[in-house]
């Protein structure tokens, strides 16, 4: 399969965000939210082993092999495609997880999800992404997924944590704002400086969705993070995509600690 590379890049640095419809099937995205709902139980269980996101929202990194179908996310044409075009043939997969706005969860402020580094706000270039795939079909009431397109860059220094723009400027996100309602087999990539927020969910469901996070050699975002793979694991999957990952080799799996904390996030956005 070829993907056009000038539509990816087009996409990402114009609007700050793209997709790909049905890139994997019902019964697959069945299993990933399976194992969601089990690791967000674990993770319940044990101390900053899911960190809120605000109010009835949740966010919980994940180790690799936790997750049935990480390997055909690694591996998928579209996926593989994305990654190297915008970040170069040497990335590096740092993150893995998931966040659930479950019924009552809020607006969150508008916000990027760290501050714009160097090479993006002098450089003009992007060096990380962030892929999302629902694990369910995603309707208006459930909470859809707000983006400001063409804002990732935006200079946001002088605002707090240089990631949340003060209410003053959110009229500038409201008018450009594109409601995404990603359905099941869908997956999306976007710069995470892209100002975004989730909305309301005002269902009786929750809405989870796997995240994967992707640096360029020169981000720092693994330090954020702790992807732990096994030996067993390892000898299990294919060199193109061990070669594409930033991980701690480990005896047996262990709790992940969380450091990605966002602090603006616990409060809702009214």
């Amino acid at each position: 399969m070829h993907y056009d590379i000038g539509q990816i890049m087009g996409g990402l640095y114009g609007d700050g965000i793209i997709g790909l419809k049905g890139a994997f099937d019902r019964d697959w995205v069945l299993r990933m939210g399976e194992d969601i709902e089990q690791l967000f139980q674990e993770a319940r269980s044990v101390p900053h082993g899911a960190l809120p996101r605000g109010p009835e929202r949740w966010y919980v990194e994940v180790q690799p092999e936790r997750v049935r179908g990480f390997p055909d996310i690694a591996t998928h044409p579209w996926f593989v495609a994305v990654c190297e075009a915008v970040l170069g043939p040497e990335y590096k997969i740092v993150e893995i997880g998931f966040d659930i706005p479950f019924p009552g969860a809020a607006d969150q402020p508008w916000h990027r999800d760290f501050p714009a580094p160097e090479a993006t706000m002098k450089g003009r270039r992007l060096n990380s992404l962030a892929f999302n795939l629902t694990a369910v079909d995603t309707t208006l009431e459930m909470g859809a997924f707000e983006v400001a397109p063409g804002t990732q860059w935006d200079d946001l220094s002088g605002c707090t944590n240089e990631m949340f723009p003060p209410r003053e400027l959110w009229p500038r996100f409201e008018e450009r704002k594109v409601q995404k309602l990603a359905q099941m087999g869908d997956i999306s990539a976007r710069s995470a400086l892209t100002i975004h927020r989730g909305t309301a969910n005002r269902s009786s469901v929750p809405r989870p969705v796997l995240v994967v996070g992707v640096d360029a050699p020169d981000a720092t975002n693994a330090n954020h993070h702790d992807l732990q793979v096994t030996e067993g694991y390892a000898a299990t999957l294919p060199a193109r995509v061990l070669d594409h990952l930033t991980y701690r080799m480990v005896d047996k799996l262990e709790t992940v600690e969380q450091h990605h904390v966002i602090e603006g996030l616990l409060k809702p956005a009214y």
